[in-house]
């Protein structure tokens, strides 16, 4: 691929935990055509999915980290699921307790891989961007409807990189900022305000909007314009959170562009997280691809089904996994106490193993009921056909964007007082979710209800931790949850911890960094 190194922030580790992959070929060898842009297109895409160049093991992208935990959906869904009530790990690797304890640090070493994951993307990003530009396609000879879907690459690079820093504005806060305008290796980068960041993003998103394929006209697995859509939806629901000033009326606005732009529910709920949800692409919006022989790594959908296989649990024939579970992953009473039963007779959402709902001891497999959202078999039963012959690798996709959340926000926004919402559509869009679901529907809503229903429909999708805190719910004390702050009936904890700690390592490489408060 690319030799390529970032001397900026993401260079704090000898330079080695935000690189390109370095071998001997130039830029100038990879964009020499047509086909070496594709080639690189497909690393700006696969990075979601991958963790290397080289399968699940070996020649990894982010350095410092075992490679198994360094996928950027293992990662984030850590970041947003296990210091809430929708989720608690058992395993003790170092950093990862701190999590459901509350009580993370700037070295923390997920929190860092995070980080240094999410500016990896946005490099090659970057690097992509650059590399197409108009200047450069016409000095490598590339003219015509190869320039032209070269140019339809670029913005899609562009959208990927506005996600990244969404991600990084919503998690970390104010963070180095770097364009395909910055030179590679000429000066440290400045560090933009989260508002900034929130500015810039929507400014991007607005542009693109105008420039990526219509909805539902890209291939399954690329963003569109209602990608854009979707993800301004979500950042507006947050905008009070990201700058001070609530947009509630432009998350209205956002979330109906996606809700009539031709996508409809899956019938069945309970087909939304199998190993043919590719068949779903009435509902998703856009979705990180995973395969069991072509995109093998211990991160992403392969993580959330096997470490979801606890005590009780078939492994084999329910989970789709030969290979066997991890024993890690449960929820807390907190969740299922939202749902009427946790047999899901009275709402399809609710799928759990009932082992014991009480926590005592986090460690257990047994304490804690079990999640059977994701599994690696499809709607009729059967063991996903591309699997491994070790029968480890799950071929699950996992949406960054469906349906289903534009409806939450749209009733959301509309209940906060955007302008231009109606309650009397907010219900309706409440009760189809409901009603997919086979739950009762509803006369009225209120926002107390959408965050519990979020929960509902959305535990395990890498939400929780964004909706708390828009809620007030997080560190306060006032909502609590089993073994929230570290013990078992659940404390309050400090505000600053709305946000997660610059790493120390990036602190110390530039001085242009400012730590966020309270690490």
């Amino acid at each position: 691929m690319v030799s390529a190194v970032l001397a900026s922030a993401f260079t704090s580790c000898t330079k080695d935990l935000d690189r390109l992959p370095k071998n001997e070929i130039t830029s100038e060898q990879v964009y020499a055509n047509t086909a070496g842009y594709k080639q690189a297109f497909a690393k700006v895409y696969g990075a979601f999915a991958l963790t290397g160049n080289q399968g699940p093991a070996g020649n990894g992208d982010i350095q410092g980290i075992d490679e198994g935990f360094s996928d950027f959906l293992r990662l984030y869904w850590k970041a947003q699921e296990l210091p809430t009530e929708e989720a608690v790990i058992g395993w003790g690797d170092a950093g990862l307790p701190d999590f459901h304890n509350m009580n993370w640090g700037a070295n923390n070493p997920f929190l860092q891989g995070l980080y240094y994951r999410c500016f990896y993307q946005i490099t090659l990003a970057n690097d992509f961007i650059r590399q197409s530009s108009d200047a450069n396609l016409s000095s490598r000879g590339i003219s015509g409807a190869d320039a032209d879907e070269i140019r339809r690459y670029r913005n899609e690079a562009r959208f990927l990189r506005a996600y990244q820093y969404s991600v990084l504005m919503d998690l970390f806060g104010n963070v180095p900022f770097v364009t395909e305008a910055d030179a590679l290796g000429s000066v440290l980068p400045k560090q933009a305000t989260r508002a900034e960041l929130f500015t810039y993003v929507e400014t991007e998103l607005k542009e693109l909007e105008t420039l990526l394929a219509d909805p539902k006209t890209n291939e399954y697995g690329r963003a569109d314009k209602a990608a854009a859509w979707a993800l301004l939806a979500r950042n507006y629901l947050n905008a009070e959170v990201f700058t001070g000033t609530q947009r509630n009326t432009d998350a209205v606005t956002y979330s109906k562009k996606v809700i009539d732009a031709g996508f409809t529910l899956e019938p069945n709920y309970r087909n939304l997280m199998l190993a043919d949800n590719q068949l779903n692409r009435n509902e998703f919006i856009l979705t990180i691809n995973y395969d069991g022989l072509s995109t093998q790594s211990y991160g992403g959908t392969t993580f959330l089904v096997h470490a979801a296989v606890v005590d009780n649990m078939d492994a084999k024939n329910d989970f789709g996994i030969p290979s066997g579970g991890w024993f890690g992953l449960r929820t807390t009473k907190s969740l299922v106490n939202l749902f009427p039963d946790a047999d899901g007779n009275a709402d399809k959402r609710a799928q759990f193993q009932k082992n014991t709902l009480e926590i005592n001891d986090i460690s257990k497999s047994s304490e804690g009921y079990g999640v059977r959202k994701f599994r690696n078999v499809t709607r009729t039963g059967a063991i996903a056909p591309s699997i491994d012959a070790g029968g480890t690798f799950v071929s699950v996709d996992f949406p960054i964007f469906r349906l289903a959340e534009q409806h939450l926000i749209y009733a959301e926004a509309t209940l906060r007082g955007g302008t231009g919402g109606n309650q009397a559509t907010a219900l309706q869009y409440i009760n189809a979710l409901r009603t997919r679901a086979g739950a009762p529907t509803v006369s009225t809503i209120n926002t107390d209800f959408i965050l519990d229903e979020r929960a509902r429909e959305l535990y395990w999708e890498g939400f929780r931790r964004t909706d708390l805190i828009r809620y007030n719910r997080f560190t306060e004390g006032s909502y609590l949850w089993p073994f929230k702050g570290g013990v078992k009936e659940g404390r309050g904890v400090e505000s600053f911890r709305k946000l997660y700690p610059i790493p120390t390592s990036d602190l110390t490489a530039n001085p242009n960094l400012k730590q966020n408060t309270g690490y």
